[in-house]
This record gives structure tokens, sequence and C-alpha cells, in this order.
């Protein structure tokens, strides 16, 4: 098939790259000259696993190409993904300006049948709006408007296209839907669903998904707050109701809260959606209050320790990017508490396997960024683990206590067993377990 993407960023690129993994004659569209020119040389300007080998293969075998004009890539397609950005107001409705904007574009443009698919998460009625600008301008045998939100985990977003556990299609056209099967086909040959529904379902899937497993992650991080009020540890209790088949074991993790480019913005735009309809979303509203908090515990922990003045002290940050496997900073809890020390006059060192360039555009000189993890330590006065990178779970003990000021270590991400920090003579402080005091 012939498919245009609209946007090039997380999202388009994988879809567009993985579109054409497949066989397909993928163009991406961008208004930013200086990405598309570097997307044309070959350089990916994101960190996502998997992504850059698919990308040079398809580029070079001339499946996937890159251009800023909108004319040229409607020409060359018959579906039309639009992957644009759908960011937070400050009442946190998404804004749609973008996506309405291209579907005026997109009215003025289309001559022959496409599929119009919305790609990027959008709030119920999206679908019903492009579609009416569309027929402003068009007749309507010329267009069908899709709903088929995305459900990519980033730092496995290329496993996740190939091979999703579902595709999810909003349509009440018989012709578009075909073409979306006829699309799809080739990623679920292993039996996993494409599930046609309507248009306005679909686009509740999505918020609805992001806003349950949000709420696993809060509810997780009251009960670590608690058991450290009681004495429990959260850790047995997680495995305890994991192993409940009705609850499972995934997402069920404390730490210092959730963050990146989906979760926060999705229960921001859910709750508004509920608003607008008159209805209090309770639940919603709760999960985002207790991550506000969650964000800032680890900070909390480190500046009670130091007793509430953090002047002098050199805070060491293992983890800037929101999860591991990804430079995305966005709404990353490393941002929050970066910030909460700062402002409690600590001088911070950092080191992230991806994330440094990014951080850097944001925080400048007023943070020191580090050559590798143990050059973040070194003679630092206590160790922030906050995003919980593999290259973080075995690191060599005798050499953290040999760089530090002090065996200190706050840990919100819970990476490290008490026994052995107790035994490495460790002052330990992790996410509702027992804070072990080191010889």
């Amino acid at each position: 098939m012939n498919i245009a993407v609209v946007g090039t960023g997380y999202v388009g690129l994988v879809t567009g790259t993985c579109f054409a993994e497949t066989g397909n004659r993928v163009i991406c569209v961008d208004v930013n000259e200086e990405k598309v020119e570097k997307l044309k040389a070959g350089i990916v300007p994101i960190y996502e696993p998997g992504l850059e080998v698919l990308f040079e293969r398809n580029t070079r075998q001339g499946r996937l190409s890159f251009t800023t004009s909108l004319a040229e890539a409607v020409e060359q397609s018959t579906i039309i993904f639009l992957a644009l950005p759908t960011p937070p107001g400050e009442d946190g409705s998404a804004d749609l300006s973008y996506i309405l904007n291209v579907a005026a574009e997109l009215g003025k443009m289309i001559t022959e049948y496409k599929v119009i698919v919305d790609k990027s998460t959008v709030p119920v009625g999206t679908a019903e709006k492009v579609h009416g600008i569309l027929a402003a301008h068009l007749d309507e045998s010329l267009f069908d408007v899709v709903s088929n939100p995305e459900f990519l985990r980033e730092g496995v977003a290329v496993e996740d296209f190939l091979k999703p556990d579902r595709v999810v299609v909003g349509t009440s056209s018989e012709r578009a839907a075909k073409v979306m099967r006829q699309l799809y086909e080739p990623f679920v040959r292993q039996g996993n669903p494409v599930i046609f529904m309507d248009e306005r379902s679909a686009e509740m899937t999505k918020y609805a998904a992001n806003a349950y497993l949000a709420t696993r992650i809060s509810f997780m991080n009251e009960m670590a707050n608690l058991c450290e009020r009681v004495g429990a540890n959260v850790d047995k209790v997680r495995i305890g109701m994991g192993s409940d088949t009705r609850i499972g074991k995934r997402f069920l993790f404390p730490g210092v809260g959730y963050g990146g480019s989906c979760f926060p913005k999705d229960v921001q735009a859910l709750s508004h959606t509920a608003n607008q309809f008159d209805y209090e979303f309770k639940i919603l509203n709760a999960v985002m209050l207790v991550n506000d908090v969650q964000r800032l515990v680890l900070a909390e922990k480190v500046i009670q320790y130091f007793g509430g003045n953090l002047s002098g002290k050199v805070i060491a940050i293992w983890g800037l990017a929101f999860k591991p496997n990804t430079d995305d900073i966005r709404e990353a809890p490393a941002v929050y508490i970066i910030h909460k020390l700062l402002e409690a006059g600590a001088t911070v060192k950092a080191f992230d396997p991806e994330a440094m360039e990014n951080i850097r555009g944001l925080f400048g000189d007023r943070i020191h960024l580090a050559a590798d993890a143990y050059d973040a330590i070194m003679g630092a006065d206590a160790l922030a683990i906050v995003t919980e990178w593999s290259v973080f779970r075995s690191p060599d003990f005798g050499l953290m206590k040999k760089h530090l000021r002090a065996p200190v270590i706050f840990d919100g991400r819970n990476l490290f067993d008490l026994d052995l920090m107790q035994d490495k003579g460790f002052y330990y402080a992790s996410i509702g377990r027992d804070i072990m005091h080191g010889s």
C-alpha cells in the first residue's frame, strides 16, 4: 500500500518505519525542514531500541522517504495517518489544533478516495471533527476518517508495533474497514485480534487503557507509602497481589511516579473530557494527585536525611529519562526531583545512558552531567536512583563506597535487596520498604 504519515515524532516515525518494514511504500511528512533533512541523511532523532536498523534498511531500499510537502505525500498515498502532537492545555484538555489544521489542508488537496487515520491520541469526538472539516471541502465519497489509536510502549515500541497485542480500529465505513484489515493483516498472523468498533469507542479505548495503568501505578505508590508507616515490605505485598490471576503482575511496581508523553497527558485529557460532560471522575483525579506527590517523595527523603538543608551537599542522580530504553524526559520524575534538590541548595551531578542531551537542554549548566555512572558519584554525599536502567542493577558496590563521600543511597526504583545493602554497609532508603542503616 501507499501510505503517508503526517508528523515524524515518536509515534509517526515508528509507525512509518514499521509499515515500510512489511513492504508498504511510506512517505513521512514534517514541517520542520531541519528535521526532514536529518532524516533524509539517515539520522534518527529519537532513541528507540531496534528502530535504527529498520530505518536504515527501509530508507536504503526505497520504501521509506521524507518530505516537507503535504501535497506530495497526499498525491502518492491512499492511506494518510495523522501522527501529530496533541499537547495538554492549562486545563488538561488536548490541543487539537495541529490535527484540525492539517485536516483543513487535506480538504483542499484530496481528489480521489483516501482513508484519513487519526493515529494520535485524541479526545472522544475528534474523528467527527476531522470528518466535518473535510466534508466542508469534499464530497463524502472521497474520504473516510478512521480512529486507530497507538498502544506503543517507549523502549519496546518497535516490537509492540510489529507484534501487537491487539489493533483497535474505529470506523463506520465497510470500505475503510476493508483497507485497514488488509493493512494490518501482516502484523496479526499469530491470531491477535484486529478489533473493529465505532470511532468514539476507539478513541475512548486508548484513554481508558492508559488511565487504568496509571491508576495501578498510583495505587501501588499509595500502598508503598502505607507500608513504610506500618512496617510492611511492599515487595512482598506486590508479589502476593500479583499472583492473583484477577490482578496480574504488571504495573504493580512502586516508585517515584509515572511520567512520559502518554500517561500524564492522557489522564489529564480523560479527566477534562469527564468534566465537559459534567462528570466528576473521582478515581482519576486521585490518581493525578497521588502522582504529583509521589514524584517528589525521593527528594523529600534526601532532604530529610540531611536535616532539611542541602547547602554544600552534592547529590548524584542515576537515571534521567522517565523510563529505561528511551531518551524521553517529558514529565520525567527526575526533572521534578532535580528541581526540588536544587531549590534545597544541592549541587546535582547526573548520568543517564541516553537522555543526557535532552536534560542538558532543560537545565543547562545548573547541573553537572557526568561521563558515566561512577563519575557521577565521585565526591557525592549521596546517590539517588531514579530510572531503572539495566546498567544500574549490578553495580560495583566497592567502587561506589570508594567514590561516595558516605555510603548513602536513595533508591526510587527498589533495585537492590535490603539484606544485601545492609551487608554491604550502605544507608539504603527505598520505596515502601525498611530503611537500612549501614555501619
